[in-house]
């Protein structure tokens, strides 16, 4: 009860941004197919990110920090379909996208590494999980996340825990950080 009522409350104070509105996140009801334009600015962000960083990387030819989140080879699905696909079946609210992109930021910030086409899809279906638990009522099980990302639910349950150390556990976001973030989205 209180959750939801502080749920409610930062989505009363966010509703008063017009990059609330300007990114679909107003409009969204469950089941509904049309996807919010969130996801395609995110999407959009992630790969420029990662085309530079992976310009810098090579350009430097410094060694990239291995995490946990990074695989052998990147795969076939775009980050937008990934992202897609999360929205689909994990059934979040759009507002868990925005909160999605605070965490990768501060996860990468954290550990100093940098976002690349192997890590991303990893990052994304664990920061995802995380923002959902924290700010929609409804949310699926890990095992289900993993079935959504295309990783095992061990696996799902190790990034799960490696990415909230790395975060500090902080999974607060102030109404001005997501406004904030939001309009970052919409440059």
């Amino acid at each position: 009860m209180i959750r939801d009522m502080a749920t409610k409350s930062f989505n009363d104070k966010a509703l008063r941004s017009n990059s609330y509105s300007n990114l679909g996140l107003t409009e969204y009801k469950r089941g509904v197919s049309k996807s919010p334009q969130v996801l395609s600015l995110l999407a959009s962000v992630l790969e420029k990110t990662i085309q530079k960083n992976e310009r810098s990387i090579k350009v430097s030819q410094r060694k990239e920090v291995i995490t946990v989140f990074h695989g052998s080879k990147a795969p076939a699905l775009s980050i937008r379909q990934y992202i897609e696909r999360i929205f689909k079946y994990s059934s979040c609210s759009p507002s868990c996208f925005v909160v999605a992109y605070i965490y990768l930021d501060r996860f990468i910030q954290q550990r100093g590494v940098y976002l690349t086409s192997l890590n991303v899809h990893r990052l994304l279906i664990t920061s995802v999980m995380l923002a959902a638990k924290f700010l929609d009522d409804e949310y699926y099980n890990n095992e289900h996340y993993a079935r959504v990302g295309g990783v095992s639910t061990a696996e799902m349950n190790k990034l799960e825990l490696d990415f909230l150390f790395s975060i500090d556990f902080k999974l607060f976001a102030s109404v001005e950080t997501f406004n904030s973030y939001c309009s970052s989205l919409e440059k």
